[in-house]
């Protein structure tokens, strides 16, 4: 079975509009890890996917009377920009049915290319019943994503490539999965010739169809999948790819969103390119894979297979991705309501870098504070951390790993204070270096009393600071002279009518 498809790969025609990606190391995350992890760039495609190749040489096998009557497939994605792409290059008629729910920067990418659109339903399934039912009245041939032969091969390129760009022994190749097109194209090449090469499939926790499959010896349908990475967001795997994947497929490692977020920036670092969720997969998996498996000195690729991302997802990747590598830490405790405590309690921290603070005053005994410490990625001192905790004798729930505190609490920490008197809100600015934050509350001192503070490190240079600051009326001058003579550059929020809805 293995040796018709790679018969099949060998005769692929994608190199009339697909690029050969180089296979990178990525020499940072090889250091971190003490193994050799090589990147197989397809976020380098003229489309920046992998998705061009199953296109076109699918496409490539249309008679003529078939071009002549066109193509037709569902996507709101990588897919879609494929057979557009195909299309214009053979001068076939294309029509793409997507989503009504599409982003307008993907609508746009496609039609760039000459293709027809179709904004049609909410979801792709309900493009995808639409594209079936154009191509039996209209006779186009339907462009699978996936579950077709022709697409499988043109995938399994990739492989061919690989082994030609690293003749060397590799211990692992890491694929991500959505429908299966790519891992079963991949792992069919693969196995044909190196069996000992294992194959890994990486799939998101919350969209693990063929992890399912697998475990079920046959095609499970998911009730529901995440949506994070869209990419690879298939509730089913698809016919054939299961398969072949059943007889080729090692490994099957998830990875959750904060993990992938991780992988965006590990990739960024080491090739400064940006992945989309879908196509950090396989690197999240990389490092799952040896988190589990200790090894060094070892080949391990793992195929980028996109960078179609969303300029306004990049806030929450960058949000997330020191939780994901486990070097932030989110917790929630209580101090004491009184001058000083806020500072003592940032020596407890020691020299650890606070990447988030937030308080809000509610009464005058203690306070809750939800709070953010910059780690190093290790169990141990986060362990450590907790320990120097109960010590000093502070109560804490940890949150790392609450997804309602991760999305929504953090930034709902607060509310009105109407008990609060003589309250004053400046927002700071000052230079974000090691120490800042405590330093700038060493400077406060326990003059006064502060009766709300919001910090959130962003990794610029300059940190910001909301406090609320109680100056009764004869101290007035007093603040305003420290204020002054800080040195740092403040402004004045009492009266931000946004101070007075939602905080005063």
């Amino acid at each position: 079975m293995l040796t018709g498809y790679v018969e099949k790969i060998l005769k692929a025609r994608v190199y009339d509009v697909a690029n050969e990606t180089p296979l990178e190391v990525m020499p940072r995350l090889s250091k971190r890890l003490s193994n050799t992890i090589l990147l197989k760039r397809e976020d380098l495609q003229p489309v920046f996917s992998f998705k061009l190749r199953g296109a076109y040489n699918r496409m490539s096998q249309l008679s003529a009377d078939e071009r002549e009557r066109g193509v037709v497939c569902a996507s709101a994605g990588n897919h879609a920009q494929g057979v557009a792409l195909a299309a214009n290059k053979m001068n076939i008629p294309a029509l793409i049915v997507m989503p009504k729910t599409t982003p307008p920067i993907k609508v746009e990418s496609v039609r760039a290319y000459g293709a027809e659109i179709k904004l049609h339903g909410n979801s792709y399934d309900d493009a995808s019943a639409y594209a079936l039912s154009v191509a039996e009245k209209d006779g186009r041939t339907f462009i699978h994503p996936y579950d077709d032969p022709e697409v499988i091969a043109g995938q399994g390129t990739i492989a061919m490539e690989i082994i030609r760009q690293h003749p060397d022994p590799i211990h692992a190749v890491f694929v991500p999965v959505g429908g299966g097109g790519l891992i079963s194209g991949v792992s069919a090449y693969i196995k044909a010739f190196w069996p000992d090469i294992k194959i890994v499939a990486v799939e998101p926790a919350d969209a693990a169809s063929l992890k399912a499959a697998l475990e079920a010896d046959e095609r499970v349908k998911l009730d529901q999948v995440g949506l994070f990475a869209d990419g690879t967001a298939v509730r089913q795997i698809g016919v054939e790819p299961f398969r072949i994947c059943r007889e080729t497929v090692d490994e099957v490692v998830t990875v959750s969103s904060d993990e992938l977020c991780a992988a965006i920036m590990d990739i960024f670092q080491d090739t400064r390119s940006i992945a989309e969720p879908s196509g950090a997969l396989a690197v999240a998996g990389v490092k799952k894979y040896l988190a589990n498996n200790p090894m060094e000195n070892q080949q391990l690729v793992a195929i980028n297979s996109g960078a179609n991302i969303n300029f306004d997802r990049l806030r929450h990747v960058a949000e997330r991705s020191e939780i994901g590598e486990r070097r932030e830490v989110l917790f929630a405790t209580k101090i004491d309501e009184q001058p000083g405590s806020f500072q003592k309690f940032c020596k407890t921290l020691g020299e650890r870098g606070i990447t988030e603070f937030n308080y809000r005053y509610a009464d005058d005994k203690q306070a809750q504070v939800f709070v953010g410490v910059r780690m190093n990625g290790q169990e141990e001192e986060r362990q450590q951390l907790f320990s120097q905790l109960d010590q000093a004798g502070y109560d804490w729930v940890d949150f790392t790993d609450n997804e309602t505190a991760k999305l929504h609490v953090r930034y709902m920490v607060g509310g009105h204070a109407p008990q609060v008197d003589n309250e004053r809100l400046i927002r700071f600015e000052f230079p974000e270096r090691p120490g800042a934050l405590l330093r700038f509350l060493t400077r406060i001192g326990q003059r006064w009393n502060i009766s709300l503070f919001h910090y959130r490190n962003h990794g610029a240079d300059y940190g910001r600071v909301l406090v609320g600051i109680q100056v009764g009326d004869d101290y007035k001058q007093e603040f305003q002279i420290f204020l002054d003579t800080l040195g740092y550059t403040y402004w004045e929020e009492t009266d931000n009518p946004a101070y007075d809805l939602f905080l005063k």
